[in-house]
């Protein structure tokens, strides 16, 4: 069986990816496109990465990510640091927060849980993956990610997160990530499908907006 699985997505509608893996190694496999949960299905591997084509996945990341593997055996799932290369900022794991929905750590946070990664990359261990099962195909893949990562703490998954785990993005695009104002209605619905209607009274009090959208769409 093979130590990672890396799934390799985009948010564009018609995306370009490579047709070699930037590296090969017994122990990886690569998987290119959108269709997350074929790739999860055609996984084999003892973790799988999801991450955004532009984070930088190489040798010194992954083996970064086994040793705090092999260091935190309780963990199901880890939520990277992000490097963007923008005035020495990063991206960082999010905690649950009533009135945003979720708010990111500071950049100075020590060891710690949290509820949902930067989607731009999170690791998953392929037990809590079975547990938790596919992604919900009516979201986007980066808010799809935040879902699965809140759906996994049912399953009794943990995800951590860890200072020196950092991995590196070209300009990345702050309009996927779960506290911006395109994807307010997108969190409600994973927010309420998760927590419960009394869970999301302070999201809906301050995005009223989103109210519609979801009882619009309440069967799904």
């Amino acid at each position: 069986m093979k130590q990672f699985d890396v799934i390799v997505w985009s948010h564009e509608e018609n995306p370009e990816f490579p047709t070699e893996p930037p590296f090969t190694d017994p122990a990886l496999g690569w998987f290119f496109g959108n269709d997350i949960n074929k790739s999860i299905q055609e996984s084999e591997a003892e973790w799988i990465v999801f991450a955004h084509k532009s984070v930088r996945v190489d040798r010194t990341f992954l083996n970064d990510l086994a040793q705090a593997i092999e260091g935190f055996p309780m963990v199901d799932a880890f939520a990277p640091r992000l490097a963007t290369g923008v005035n020495g900022k990063f991206l960082a794991g999010y905690l649950r927060s009533g009135r945003t929905g979720v708010a990111m750590i500071p950049d100075d946070s020590k060891l710690r849980f949290v509820a949902a990664p930067c989607p731009y990359v999170a690791a998953f261990s392929r037990r809590i993956v079975r547990l938790t099962g596919g992604f919900d195909h009516n979201m986007s893949v980066p808010m799809g990610l935040v879902d699965f990562s809140f759906r996994m703490l049912h399953a009794g998954g943990k995800m951590f997160s860890i200072p020196y785990l950092c991995a590196t993005a070209k300009n990345p695009d702050e309009a996927l990530l779960p506290t911006a104002k395109n994807n307010a209605d997108a969190l409600l619905v994973t927010l309420f499908k998760t927590f419960g209607f009394f869970g999301v009274l302070s999201f809906m009090a301050t995005h009223p907006g989103s109210i519609r959208p979801l009882w619009n769409n309440r069967k799904d």
